[in-house]
């Protein structure tokens, strides 16, 4: 007989219970790229609003929370902190994301198809300089 030195099918091969992990960043990002590559999925449940931003969950498993934001021409969001670890991917429009710390004012634009990773010590608020809607797609850890 031999024995199984992989211990396969054992999370701790002494028995113990594991606490899960939060997402991180990687996955996150792997996350909303995969969405990003299949729009055929979620496209469908775009909603458009002149008025005010519009955010559409989409799913939560495996400890990853995904949604939609569409943001009408010209919003302006209120300064806010990041809330733990989220990751966005802008895939429709332009925005323009406000970064505040310490050390002074960012602005930075959010480019088509790029992670762009939110956390960390700092507030942003996130601008549509541009007359068309911008849709984004986000990932946060539970």
């Amino acid at each position: 007989m031999v024995p199984d030195l992989t211990m396969r099918g054992q999370d701790d091969p002494h028995g113990r219970l594991l606490a899960p992990r939060p997402a991180t960043a990687g996955q996150l990002a792997a996350r909303v790229l995969d969405l990003a590559s299949r729009p055929a999925d979620w496209w469908g449940r775009v909603r458009f609003d002149a008025a005010a931003p519009v955010r559409i969950p989409l799913d939560e498993r495996d400890g990853v929370r995904t949604w939609i934001t569409v943001r009408p021409p010209g919003h302006r969001s209120g300064p806010h902190a990041a809330h733990g670890t989220q990751v966005c991917v802008l895939v429709a429009g332009e925005l323009t994301e406000v970064f505040i710390s310490g050390d002074g004012v960012t602005e930075r634009p959010l480019r088509p198809s790029r992670v762009r990773v939110h956390g960390g010590p700092g507030t942003r608020a996130v601008v549509n300089p541009s007359p068309a809607y911008a849709v984004t797609l986000h990932a946060a850890a539970v």
